[in-house]
C-alpha cells in the first residue's frame, strides 16, 4: 500500500485536491454561510464579506499547488493582479453556490453519497474494489477520512445546484439548425483585391504628415528606444567546481577497483540439456525409476558426445527446449535454479555433466559456448573514471561553495569580483540585457527569477549585486548592473525614415480603400463591366485560403438578393477587396460535422448555466470591490 503511494504521490496529490476537493473546502465542512468579518473587504456575497486576508489566503493557497504540480514555475507568473482576480472570482462563485444550497435546502443523504462515490471516476484512485473508501491511503496523504467524506458531501450538495440547469438545457432543432446553417453555410463569392503595395508610389506625404504622426500619442510606441543594461554576473555550477577538481592516481584506481563489475562484459554461458521429470510428491521406487533412467541417458551422450541433441529431442521431458535438442540459448549467471546454475558456470565448453539434481528431477547438461566475461583496462576507461570522480567531487563540494558564493556576493554586494576571485569563476559581461528574456536567449540571463531581481528598482539605483538566485538545478547566479538606459522616445530625425515609411504605407492603404470603394459602386451600377476573379466556395470551417476577414464579410453580406456586393478591409494596412457573393452554396462538408449538434447543445447549456449563475449573483446581492494594488515601475 505505501509503495504505492510513495510512486505515485503527485498522481494522488492533483487526484484529491485538484479534481475531488473544490477550493471551496478551504472554507471548512461546518456550512458556507460562516464567514469571517473583519479586514478589509474586496467581495460581498449574501451579506457576508471576503477580506483581502481570505483572499491572500486562498490564492497562496492555489500557488502552492500549482508550484506542487509544476516545481520549475516561476512564482511570479502565479502571482499577478490579474490571477488574484481570477481567484477572487472563483471564491464568489463558490459562496454564491454554497448560498443558493441552502436557501433551496440542497442535501447529500448518505445513500446518495456511497452510490455517487461508487460511480464517481474521479475518485477511483480512493476506491477500494467492494467500492469502500480507502482510509488507509488517504491517511497516507495526511488526510482525515472523515473530513474528506464530509467535504465529499459538501461537494455533491453543490453540484445540485447548476446540475438542474446544465442537464435540463435544451437547444431546440429550429434554433440548433439555424446557429450551425450560418456556421457551416458556403457562398460562391469572386473577389477583385486592391493591394495597398500597388498604390506605394501614389503616396507623397508632406512633412506636416510625418510630424502628426509622429507626434500622435497612439504611435509613440513604435518609436522609442527600449530599456536596456550593461550587466556582469557570475554563476556557480558544476561545471564550474570541476575545473578546481585535483585528482589523484590512487583515488582513480581506487575508484576501478571498486567497481570493476561496471567495466566488464557480464559472462554469458549457452547449454543444452536432457530432463527427466520426477514428479511432485514422488515416491522413493518413483524417484529411483527416474535416476535410473537419466543414469542410462547419461552414459549413451558420454559414449556418443555428438548424439547429445538427437538424444534430448527423443527422450528430454523439458518440452520447450526438447525440439531445438535440448539447447537453452544464452544466460547469464542466476538465470537457473541454484544447482544448474553452479554446475554450468564450473563447466568447461563441451563438457558433459554428470546427474544434477533439482527440483524439476534430473538433468544432464552439456556447455556448448561460452561469451563475455572480459573486464576492460584501467587505461581504456581512465577517461570515464575521471569524468565520473571529478563530477562526484563536485557535487560534494557544491553545498559549501553554494553558502560561500550566497554570503558573498550579500556582504560584499557593490562588486562580483570577490566572490569571482574566492571561487575560481568567471566574471561575464552582457550588453543590452532587457527586463523581459530575448526571444532564443539561454543561460542565466534568460531566466525570469533572476532579470526580475536584476531589474528591481533598488537594484538599478543602487547597482548592487542580486541575491543569488538558482537559475537551473544545481546552479547559481547572481548579477548587477553596469549601465543602464530608460526607454526613451527617440528623436524625429533618428527615426524619419521609420515615420516616412509609416505613413506612406498608411496612405497607400487609404487609397486603395478610395479605389475599392468607387469601383464598387461602379460595377455595383454596371455588374458586367467589374473586373473579378473565378468563382471560388467559401465557409467559416473551410475558408479556401482565404483571410479570416474576407471569409466574414462574404458571409455577413445579405443575401436575399444575389449577386451581392460587399467590401472589406484586409487589416494591417494590406489593402481591400471587393467581393461579389453569387450564390449561397449550403453547408459545407467537413469531417466530424455530425458531431456539431451535440457540441451546440453543451455550449447552449454551459451559457444557460452561466446566465443561471449571474441571476443568482443578483439575486444574493453579489458586490466585488477588489483593486488590485498598482505596482511600482521601474525608472
Amino acid at each position: 500500500m505505501f509503495d504505492f503511494v510513495r510512486d505515485n504521490t503527485r498522481v494522488l496529490f492533483f487526484v484529491l485536491l485538484l479534481l475531488i476537493i473544490p477550493s471551496f473546502v478551504f472554507f471548512g465542512v461546518q456550512g458556507y454561510t460562516q464567514f469571517r468579518e473583519g479586514g478589509e473587504s474586496v467581495a460581498k456575497v449574501a451579506g457576508h464579506e471576503i477580506s483581502a486576508a481570505e483572499l491572500d489566503a486562498v490564492h497562496r493557497r492555489q500557488v502552492q499547488q500549482a508550484q506542487a504540480q509544476m516545481p520549475g514555475i516561476d512564482a511570479a507568473l502565479l502571482d499577478t493582479p490579474q490571477m488574484r482576480r481570477n481567484t477572487l472570482e472563483q471564491m464568489v462563485r463558490e459562496r454564491v453556490i454554497a448560498a443558493a444550497a441552502e436557501k433551496q435546502h440542497l442535501i447529500t443523504t448518505d445513500d446518495r453519497l456511497l452510490r455517487l462515490f461508487a460511480q464517481d471516476p474521479q475518485l477511483s484512485q480512493v476506491r477500494k474494489p467492494d467500492n469502500s473508501l480507502n482510509k488507509e491511503l488517504l491517511q497516507a496523504q495526511g488526510m482525515n477520512p472523515q473530513a474528506f467524506v464530509e467535504s465529499l458531501r459538501q461537494n455533491y450538495s453543490l453540484r445540485q445546484v447548476m446540475q438542474g440547469v446544465s442537464e435540463s438545457a435544451m437547444a431546440s432543432k429550429a434554433v440548433s439548425d439555424a446557429a450551425l446553417d450560418a456556421f457551416m453555410q458556403q457562398r460562391e463569392i469572386q473577389v477583385a483585391r486592391f493591394e495597398a503595395k500597388d498604390y506605394l508610389a501614389q503616396a507623397k506625404p508632406t512633412d506636416a504628415d510625418l510630424q502628426a504622426y509622429y507626434k500622435d500619442p497612439a504611435n509613440a510606441t513604435q518609436f522609442q528606444s527600449p530599456e536596456r543594461a550593461k550587466v556582469e554576473y557570475v554563476v556557480l555550477d558544476l561545471e564550474s567546481l570541476k575545473k578546481d577538481v585535483t585528482l589523484q592516481e590512487a583515488d582513480l584506481r581506487k575508484y576501478y577497483d571498486e567497481n570493476i563489475k561496471r567495466y566488464g562484459t557480464p559472462e554469458e554461458r549457452r547449454a543444452s540439456h536432457i530432463l527427466v521429470k520426477v514428479p511432485e510428491g514422488a515416491s522413493p521406487e518413483q524417484r529411483a525409476a527416474a535416476k535410473a533412467k537419466a543414469e542410462q541417458l547419461l552414459a549413451q551422450v558420454k559414449a556418443q558426445p555428438d548424439t547429445f541433441a538427437d538424444v534430448a529431442k527423443k527422450n528430454s521431458e523439458d518440452t520447450g527446449s526438447a525440439v531445438n535438442g535440448g539447447d537453452l540459448e544464452f544466460f547469464g549467471p542466476g538465470a537457473m535454479v541454484k544447482p544448474f546454475n553452479d554446475t554450468v558456470f564450473a563447466m568447461k565448453k563441451g563438457e558433459i555433466s554428470p546427474l544434477v539434481e533439482t527440483e524439476f528431477g534430473y538433468h544432464i547438461i552439456r556447455l556448448t559456448d561460452v561469451r563475455g566475461g572480459q573486464t576492460q583496462a584501467f587505461e581504456a576507461v581512465r577517461p570515464a573514471i575521471e569524468a565520473e570522480v571529478r563530477g562526484q567531487l563536485a557535487r560534494q563540494r557544491y553545498d559549501e561553495a553554494a553558502q560561500k558564493f550566497n554570503d558573498i556576493v550579500y556582504e560584499q554586494a557593490d562588486s562580483l569580483k570577490p566572490v569571482a576571485d574566492q571561487l575560481k569563476l568567471t566574471l561575464q559581461t552582457a550588453d543590452n540585457v532587457t527586463r523581459t528574456p530575448q526571444p532564443g536567449a539561454e543561460g542565466p540571463l534568460s531566466n525570469p527569477k533572476l532579470l526580475a531581481a536584476l531589474f528591481d528598482a533598488e537594484s538599478l539605483r543602487s547597482k548592487r549585486n542580486t541575491d543569488a538566485v538558482e537559475v537551473a538545478p544545481q546552479q547559481l547566479a547572481a548579477a548587477r548592473i553596469i549601465e543602464h538606459v530608460p526607454a526613451r522616445t527617440l528623436p524625429f530625425e533618428e527615426v524619419k525614415q521609420k515615420v516616412q515609411e509609416r505613413v506612406v504605407a498608411r496612405q497607400a492603404a487609404e487609397l486603395a480603400r478610395k479605389d475599392a470603394e468607387a469601383k464598387l459602386a461602379a460595377w455595383q451600377k454596371a455588374p458586367d463591366s467589374a473586373a473579378l476573379g473565378a468563382p471560388l466556395n467559401v465557409s467559416r470551417v473551410l475558408p479556401n485560403q482565404q483571410s479570416r476577414q474576407l471569409v466574414e464579410a462574404a458571409l455577413k453580406a445579405k443575401a436575399d438578393k444575389l449577386p451581392a456586393w460587399t467590401s472589406v478591409d484586409l487589416g494591417n494596412q494590406q489593402g481591400w477587396a471587393v467581393v461579389r457573393i453569387n450564390a449561397v452554396a449550403g453547408r459545407a462538408e467537413t469531417p466530424g460535422a455530425d458531431q456539431l449538434p451535440q457540441q451546440y447543445a453543451q455550449a447552449w447549456a454551459a451559457a444557460e448555466s452561466e446566465a443561471y449563475y449571474e441571476a443568482l449573483k443578483n439575486r444574493f446581492k453579489t458586490k466585488i470591490t477588489y483593486a488590485p494594488k498598482q505596482e511600482t515601475s521601474a525608472p
